[in-house]
């Protein structure tokens, strides 16, 4: 499994923008897809997953209403379309891949990861 991530940048408060994720080597419709971030100094924290055999998706608290997951099965890619964004989303956002078809938040549950891509946001 390969995951390449791709898309971040520096953006002012406010702005958006939008991870990719590129996959290979798995089928989309048997994993969970999930995006977590690391900001300097804290721990490895989950943003959002989906679930690609029902659709389901799921956020963290703070990023509801503002970031959203999806895919392109045919690409197999996934993306994270972020809005609003604040000087606290500033982190470094990574794909990973769960072998196993139940959404969990800890990152010690995705046994593959892509290498990230980091997001700046200016205040």
């Amino acid at each position: 499994v390969q995951l390449q991530a791709s898309g971040g940048g520096l953006v002012q408060a406010g702005g958006s923008l939008r991870l990719s994720c590129a996959a290979s080597g798995l089928t989309f419709s048997r994993y969970i897809m999930g995006w977590f971030r690391q900001a300097p100094g804290k721990e490895r924290a989950f943003v959002a997953a989906v679930r690609w055999t029902s659709g389901y998706t799921y956020y963290a608290d703070s990023m509801k209403g503002r970031f959203t997951i999806s895919g392109d099965n045919a690409k197999n890619t996934i993306y994270l379309q972020m809005n609003s964004l604040k000087p606290e989303d500033t982190a470094v956002y990574s794909c990973a891949v769960r072998p196993v078809l139940v959404i969990t938040t800890n990152p010690d549950d995705y046994p593959y990861w892509g290498q990230g891509t980091q997001v700046t946001v200016s205040s």
